[in-house]
């Protein structure tokens, strides 16, 4: 029985939301999505066990909570704490990948301009991702 892999995505901007789908179909990945506005409703659901995904995609950025500030809860929830998590963000700014790394997330995601360089960015991070299933 095959199970659909389902990925979290919190971020606070639509528009960044259905570019990512968008970018997911393109490379063939055809995961379940959630799409969670913000960080504290997407804390809630994930301890009250509302949802469970393989992956979590985090926006940096967000308004009240944001993106680092959940790593860092997600990563004290033991239940949580060894679902891949990856920031995303238009952000290259380098304390910003340093913090993400120091806090726990597996990647840090660059928001890329243009489709093909998001798709290519996300394809590697499930590349990744499998190779490091492999390994283990």
């Amino acid at each position: 029985m095959n199970t659909i892999t389902t990925c979290l995505i919190v971020d606070d901007d639509v528009d960044d939301q259905e570019i990512f789908s968008m970018a997911m179909k393109d490379i063939g990945r055809n995961y379940n999505f959630i799409f969670i506005n913000n960080a504290i409703d997407a804390l809630a659901q994930l301890v009250a066990g509302n949802i469970l995904p393989q992956y979590i995609f985090l926006d940096l950025n967000m308004p009240r909570m944001n993106g680092l500030q959940c790593l860092e809860n997600l990563r004290q929830i033991p239940a949580l704490a060894q679902i891949p998590v990856a920031i995303y963000s238009t952000s290259e700014d380098h304390h910003n990948i340093e913090k993400s790394r120091a806090l726990g997330a597996t990647a840090f995601i660059i928001k890329h301009p243009t489709l093909p360089l998001l798709s290519q960015a996300l394809d590697n991070f499930f590349i990744d991702q499998q190779n490091a299933t492999k390994i283990a």
